[in-house]
């Protein structure tokens, strides 16, 4: 016998695929085209639609609204799919949207991630492993959000934007250019600005005193007034900076398309 438990006033579509141990709350509706892994839990009142492909063990609070279409008036119906990964808190009233054929075809969320309360998260977008987004954290379209990064509340995100490995961006920011990994971010469109690194985030996961000084001196010479990026590299290397954690940065800002926030 299956262990699927669906709520009365649910209403779970014929073809869509439930795993053993899902749980679906009261009055949730779930399309066709639907998978969900084992173990994964879905509040009361939630909608999950579209080609939607969901891992195990996730959390998806009541309200959600999970692979509905994209708000592109470029869209036309094409089949495009939303994928999640495993591990996933979802909050209550969080959207996300699926893809579009003129982005990636789908949007992407990773594995162990806390979407909090109002999360919206539009098509094409690319969400890492271990991400934060706080209350109402808002990504436009075709964003990437690398792992271990943190959005904080009511920060908006420009489209075809990226957040770098484990940055930090402040509550009520509007990030209209990339923002650089380990640092810390903060500001309103033209006036945001990056702070020195995230020193606190990084020394919680496990980054030792001496890789903390090695980023602090390379990103010291890349925000140096007046440096271009390739004379900033340069120096950096120079230096002998370049490890394993500069290399990531260099990487970043030399395929940097939008310019990056300083």
């Amino acid at each position: 016998m299956s262990s699927v438990s669906i709520h009365a006033t649910a209403l779970v579509a014929p073809g869509a695929v439930l795993a053993e141990g899902v749980l679906v709350g009261p009055y949730t509706v779930i399309g066709p085209s639907v998978r969900i892994g084992e173990q994964t839990s879905i509040g009361p009142h939630c909608v999950i639609e579209g080609d939607t492909r969901i891992g195990r063990n996730n959390r998806i609070s009541g309200q959600s609204s999970i692979g509905s279409a994209p708000q592109d008036l470029k869209y036309r119906g094409e089949p495009t799919w939303l994928e999640i990964g495993d591990d996933n808190t979802i909050r209550e009233f969080v959207t996300i949207n699926r893809g579009t054929v003129g982005g990636r075809g789908k949007t992407s969320i990773g594995s162990h991630n806390l979407l909090m309360t109002g999360v919206h998260i539009a098509h094409d977008c690319l969400v890492g492993d271990h991400v934060i987004m706080a209350n109402a954290a808002t990504l436009a379209g075709h964003v990437d959000i690398e792992d271990f990064s943190t959005v904080g509340a009511f920060t908006g995100i420009h489209q075809f934007c990226r957040v770098g490995l484990h940055a930090f961006i402040g509550g009520y920011s509007v990030i209209t250019r990339d923002a650089l990994p380990f640092a810390k971010t903060v500001g309103d469109r033209n006036d945001a600005k990056t702070y020195d690194i995230n020193s606190i985030g990084l020394e919680r996961r496990g980054f030792s005193r001496e890789r903390i000084d090695v980023l602090k001196k390379a990103y010291r010479i890349l925000l140096r007034k007046g440096l271009k990026v390739k004379e900033a590299v340069e120096q950096i290397r120079a230096q002998g900076l370049e490890n394993e954690d500069v290399a990531v940065l260099i990487c970043f800002v030399e395929s940097s398309e939008r310019g990056f926030i300083r």
